[in-house]
């Protein structure tokens, strides 16, 4: 019984794992604090913010511009005066103005930069999905990794305790002189085999929590545990309502990846069009007011001139521009073609990103069926074992089965319980990954 000590260390330590904390997340609360708080969704957000901005720039050139401005000073020795006559004397001159301009017409340049950013600010909030849904995937995969850890430890205590109960019935006997000292030897070898089991298990089970701390930007310092939900009572739909090109149809008007590329392109259309726009030629209006001061430095205050100045020399333009642009070293064109070039690899990039989508819910609805066939092959693995060693186990009760046999038996159970386990999340995964292309999100 020497080891049984290292076992109810390894038992403490399982109890202590599950008992830190009442609260513990469910996967909606994780994914919802992932969204808010993964770093890759706070920088979406950013380039959002970014591109809203250039949006209100872009809505903002359409304005007219005004522009006031002002001098003053005095000035020492020859300088002219109001009537454009020299003086030489010390003097003191204001100049007010207000200019401004407007376009009048320029083929659609602003009206489609307008349109353009309009676009590129959707296709950032697409974005912003996008990012939402690979952290709230890798959440998943995280959380479910986590579920099947803690089942490990289970099926590593289950194992432990079967040990326990056979060595301290062999103990038994073998003080009763019925059986050799050997065959306990058997089963205290076996029992620390199996705690050490249960260590690296519990040991794996706070490495994914680690990982799925990691994902949702938490504090690794910080305490953390998850729901074990049966696994059971995951709700999964028939894989027959799974069929991939109905999956693929669904999935190219949920997909923000796609929303997002799609969008681009309609930017980079607009863009062709703001760019093409600026070859041609551009009609305003501009207008101005002012007015100046100017005095000789007397002793006495100029207080009733300044008005009156200011008054006098008002003044009022308006007129029309008309620039047409004849050679500034090919900018225009060159930007016209770079317009088209971009819309071009823009409608390459949309044809790539949907024959990767296809190809990636081909690939999850093949590797689903072959989850599920080798899920199916492993519980009849796991009923095969089990039967087995209820058999061996009472075989050996009655004599019949030596301690080796018994133990072999019982290693093949455990080996099938965690493959049957193993089998059985990664077909549950695989099926969630599907729901998710056709646009059902996650759920457990």
């Amino acid at each position: 019984m020497k080891k049984i000590p290292f076992f109810l260390f390894a038992f403490a330590f399982a109890t202590n794992l599950q008992a830190q904390s009442t609260e513990k997340w469910s996967l909606r609360k994780c994914v919802d604090y992932a969204m808010k708080n993964n770093i890759s969704v706070k920088q979406a957000d950013i380039q959002a913010r970014i591109a809203a901005l250039q949006l209100q720039q872009a809505k903002f050139y359409q304005l007219p511009n005004a522009i006031f401005s002002t001098s003053f000073g005095p000035s020492f020795g020859r300088s002219i005066d109001n009537t454009n006559t020299y003086v030489s004397a010390n003097s003191f001159s204001q100049n007010i103005g207000l200019q401004g301009s407007v376009d009048i017409y320029n083929f659609g340049k602003l009206k489609n930069n307008v349109a353009a950013n309009q676009f590129s600010a959707k296709a950032a909030l697409a974005d912003i999905e996008k990012a939402a849904n690979d952290v709230a995937l890798s959440v998943a995969t995280y959380y479910l990794q986590v579920i099947a850890a803690y089942q490990q430890i289970n099926i590593a205590q289950v194992q432990i305790q079967q040990t326990t109960n056979n060595l301290e019935t062999t103990r038994k006997k073998v003080d009763a002189g019925s059986l050799p000292e050997l065959n306990a030897l058997e089963f205290e070898s076996q029992l620390a085999t199996d705690s050490t089991n249960y260590v690296a298990a519990a040991t794996n089970y706070s490495q994914t929590l680690l990982a799925l701390k990691g994902t949702l930007n938490l504090d690794a310092a910080l305490y953390f545990d998850v729901e074990i939900p049966d696994v059971t009572t995951i709700p999964l739909e028939n894989l027959t309502a799974l069929q991939p090109e109905n999956v693929y149809k669904l999935a190219i008007d949920n997909q923000p990846a796609i929303k997002a590329n799609k969008l681009r392109i309609n930017s980079s259309e607009k863009n062709v069009l703001a760019s093409k726009a600026s070859m041609y030629p551009n009609i305003s209006s501009n207008y101005s007011l002012g007015t100046n001061f100017f005095d000789v430095l007397k002793t006495t205050p100029f207080k009733t001139a300044y008005p009156t100045q200011l008054d006098n020399n008002f003044k009022q333009s308006v007129g029309v521009n008309i620039a047409v642009p004849i050679f500034n070293n090919g900018t225009n064109r060159i930007n016209y073609e770079q317009s088209k070039l971009s819309l071009q690899n823009s409608k390459t990039t949309e044809e790539q990103i949907e024959q990767k989508l296809k190809l990636d819910i081909y690939t999850a609805y093949s590797n689903a069926t072959n989850a599920l066939q080798k899920f199916n092959a492993s519980k009849k693995q796991l009923d095969v074992a089990q039967k087995a060693f209820d058999f061996a186990n009472k075989r050996y009760e009655v004599g019949l089965l030596n301690t080796l046999d018994l133990i072999t038996n019982q290693n093949n159970l455990l080996k099938a319980k965690t493959q049957h386990l193993t089998d059985q999340y990664d077909y549950v995964f695989k099926m969630k990954l599907l729901e998710f292309y056709k646009g059902q999100g996650l759920k457990l």
